[in-house]
């Protein structure tokens, strides 16, 4: 039965989300955009996935993957119910609901860099038609939906188009919502469709409209008042987790210090059957939110005159992280009489967590250049990376190395403990191997250093 809700104009629109056969675009075609947009295929929605990357729309048109998680037969069924990738913007026009799944990285200044935002959105409004539902998805700031996005597509738009904010239905307006990702690549244990997904709609209609979009292939969705409450809401989700793991880097130092292990302390911690959630230390921060969203937050919060001390601090533990493991590295191999300054070094693992293949904001390539920036030689192998060439903050043009000599090398390095390792048979056959995961929990060795 039609909501209330949504205005009478547009009960065509609610019937074919309800019924799978509205029209559904998903720009940008990444570890996001992608899957979700399968999932609106799988359901028998017609799809089509837009991306200025021209080898991404041919890898997908001939039925290919660039996605380690999804095999090319995902994609050649999906395109057998009618998928398609493309980079002309123009069939923007052709869909009834359209989603904005692009990067939202920070600059070189760490502040929050929304140009893909706005040049996606600069490449809808030229092609946007009334009634039309545009949903963003990218994590960003409060307010971004409202202040940018919505500004750009009412001034840019070919029929004088305003979004509708909740007055009466006139036939000249579009709907607008925001609904963060959650996506955690890796995680097996929860299914995509049980991921309940937060909308905030700029009226009720759109919330309700959008809320029965996603609807349509989650198994819950939660409406909340406004585009900056779910904006607000992906923000906390990635802070609550950046704060913790900063918390338990730092007292991973102390514990160093103190000669306790923190592993053994945290294993402990997680008997309490109330008021305790685990986290864990490693290497540095790595992966698409948890060491961008909490600047994105500090850098809006300025706007209001206002200090976010536990993100900057939590931020700064964090990002000190890879200078802790350089510095072990070093001293491991000063112990023996060995000079970082020259040394081979293996490391092992470059995606930002395990059994991934995804570099984005990865410690472990600002550890290869903090190693080589002391003198090392460096190395890395990671099953799901052969080369590493040039991203947006690195530049290495390294291939990934074999295992079967890792006794040559002065250390080895676990940075990511990815499943397929060996962790035994390479503390047997290393020289050195110091262990930043502690991926090697359950054995012994004199060459073996957990930092």
């Amino acid at each position: 039965m039609m909501s209330i809700l949504v205005p009478v104009a547009d009960a065509e629109l609610l019937s074919k989300i309800e019924n799978h056969t509205a029209h559904v675009g998903v720009i940008g075609l990444g570890y996001v955009g992608l899957p979700l947009l399968l999932l609106f295929n799988e359901e028998r929605f017609s799809v089509t996935g837009f991306d200025i990357d021209a080898k991404k729309v041919q890898v997908l048109t001939e039925g290919g993957s660039y996605i380690y998680r999804i095999p090319a037969t995902e994609i050649q069924a999906a395109t057998g119910r009618g998928f398609r990738a493309t980079s002309d913007y123009s069939l923007i026009e052709k869909m009834d609901a359209v989603i904005i799944c692009v990067p939202t990285p920070l600059d070189h200044h760490h502040e929050p860099d929304i140009s893909f935002i706005v040049s996606t959105v600069e490449c809808i409004a030229p092609h946007l038609r009334p009634r039309q539902l545009v949903v963003l998805e990218s994590t960003t700031y409060p307010g971004t939906t409202e202040e940018v996005v919505i500004p750009i597509l009412e001034k840019n738009n070919l029929y004088g188009l305003k979004v509708d904010r909740g007055g009466s239905a006139e036939g000249n307006s579009f709907y607008v919502a925001f609904s963060p990702e959650r996506e955690d690549p890796g995680n097996d244990t929860v299914a995509r469709v049980d991921i309940p997904k937060v909308v905030g709609g700029v009226s009720p209609a759109a919330t309700e409209l959008a809320s029965a979009l996603y609807g349509s292939i989650f198994r819950r969705t939660v409406p909340v008042s406004s585009p900056a409450v779910a904006e607000m809401t992906k923000l906390l989700e990635n802070i609550y987790r950046c704060v913790n793991i900063a918390l338990v880097n730092e007292l991973k130092l102390l514990c160093l210090r103190m000669g306790i292990d923190i592993w053994e302390v945290i294993a402990a911690a997680s008997t309490k059957p109330f008021g305790f959630q685990p986290f864990y230390p490693g290497p540095g921060l790595g992966g698409h939110c948890i060491p961008v969203d909490p600047f994105y937050l500090s850098w809006k919060a300025k706007e209001w005159d206002f200090r976010t001390r536990f993100i900057e601090l939590a931020g700064e533990i964090n990002m000190s992280m890879p200078y802790h493991v350089v510095d072990s590295v070093a001293s491991a191999l000063g112990r023996r009489k060995k000079a970082l300054n020259g040394a081979r070094v293996l490391v092992l693992g470059v995606a930002y967590k395990k059994d991934i293949d995804d570099l984005r904001e990865s410690p472990s390539l600002t550890i290869i250049e903090l190693l080589k920036s002391r003198g090392a030689e460096v190395d890395y192998n990671d099953p799901y990376f052969p080369t590493v060439g040039k991203g947006r903050k690195y530049d290495l043009n390294m291939r990934s190395a074999s295992l079967d000599n890792v006794r040559d090398y002065d250390c080895v390095l676990i940075v990511t403990d990815h499943s397929d390792y060996d962790y035994p048979r390479i503390v047997r056959d290393a020289q050195l191997v110091v262990d930043t995961r502690n991926a090697t929990r359950g054995i012994d060795s004199l060459n073996l250093v957990r930092c």
